[in-house]
């Protein structure tokens, strides 16, 4: 929220009397008519994937790990020769068909 609060010409966040920002409950987030996106996970640790967004699309890499809660999939990319473990949300990767 930080990044947010130091944009020129913001002073504030509506709605609190102290600097931190309150999260929303989800029963707000729903009255707002946002709907939870579903995102339906169809690989699992050890699987090949393909990146699909951001600097590293086209790379393919392993999925090292993948945490649903959290919307996050690590995946091992061989970047100028070394493996590198990179986190990614869960739709940004599909897998390679075999």
């Amino acid at each position: 929220w930080h990044v947010i609060r130091n944009v020129r010409g913001v002073t504030g966040f509506v709605g609190t009397s102290s600097n931190d920002p309150t999260p929303l409950t989800e029963e707000e987030v729903y009255a707002m008519g946002v709907e939870k996106k579903e995102i339906i996970v169809n690989y699992a640790v050890g699987d090949t994937v393909r990146i699909l967004d951001g600097p590293l699309s086209s790379f393919t890499g392993t999925v090292e790990s993948v945490d649903v809660d959290n919307n996050a999939v690590n995946v091992v990319v061989s970047m100028f020769g070394r493996e590198t473990s990179v986190e990614f949300e869960l739709d940004q990767v599909e897998v390679v068909s075999q």
